[in-house]
């Protein structure tokens, strides 16, 4: 038997219409859908009748199906014949683990294909109206794990080098490191007074913003009882914010300014 195929797939932040048409395309033709957490669920109501699906989300000590289930899960279907989507929140390669499943299936001489997503930092910026990069204020941007921001980890963020480095930071899923990642950016070098905003559930109804300064967010942020899935962006294009706001139609949601 010929092998099926297995497409690795982003399905954006949350908001269903931001998903590509290409990656839509093919949950309609899928026979097998393993789909994450943070997916909107909606997107599954376009695929046919009779397919399977099967969820492999994962939150904080808490996984539906280990990584490598996942992966063998990918080889057993489409060894078997199937046409598997394997449906990822954002980009599968932006912090999705997109490259290890692509290499299992490698390794395994399955035919796959990446169909890249809207990923969450660009989605939770915009729809909280915040240009990333702005002419004059942002010409460098780095995004950053929150799950490398605590302090011991193995491989530890190379906050000094953000510090100075870099106009703007976004920290994917760092609220609960927010007061270490505040002190290691003060002690290397970061102004205070630097702008910092925090949008939780991105590009959805639920959407919150809150922004403040770096000597100030933490607190804000347990004020607002802010949790995950947010987005932290550190820099001065977060008050580029504040000349957009009412102007535009985005989804800029519920904002706390402190």
């Amino acid at each position: 038997m010929r092998p099926g195929t297995v497409s690795i797939v982003g399905a954006g932040p949350g908001d269903p219409e931001l998903i590509t048409l290409k990656a839509l395309k093919r949950i309609r033709e899928a026979d097998v859908i393993l789909y994450d957490r943070l997916v909107g669920e909606e997107l599954l109501d376009y695929a046919k009748e009779g397919a399977v699906r099967l969820y492999c989300g994962k939150s904080p000590g808490r996984h539906a199906m280990s990584q490598e289930r996942i992966n063998e899960t990918l080889v057993a279907y489409a060894r078997s014949g199937k046409a598997v989507v394997r449906l990822k929140g954002g980009d599968p390669l932006v912090f999705g683990r997109g490259g290890e499943e692509a290499l299992a299936l490698a390794e395994h001489r399955i035919p796959y294909e990446i169909v890249p997503g809207v990923t969450s930092a660009i989605a939770a910026a915009a729809s909280a109206g915040i240009p990333l990069t702005h002419r004059g204020v942002s010409a460098s941007l780095a995004v950053v794990t929150g799950s490398r921001c605590s302090e011991g980890s193995d491989a530890p963020v190379r906050w000094d080098m953000l510090a100075r480095g870099v106009d703007t930071i976004a920290i994917y899923m760092g609220v609960g490191q927010l007061a270490h990642i505040r002190e290691e950016l003060l002690k290397h070098g970061k102004p205070g007074s630097t702008p910092v905003a925090l949008v939780e559930r991105a590009a959805t109804p639920e959407q919150r913003v809150v922004t403040g300064t770096l000597a100030r967010i933490c607190r804000l942020a347990e004020e607002m009882r802010l949790a995950n899935p947010a987005l932290i962006v550190i820099g001065d294009v977060v008050l580029v914010r504040e000349r957009l706001l009412g102007f535009g139609l985005g989804l800029f949601g519920e904002a706390v300014n402190g």
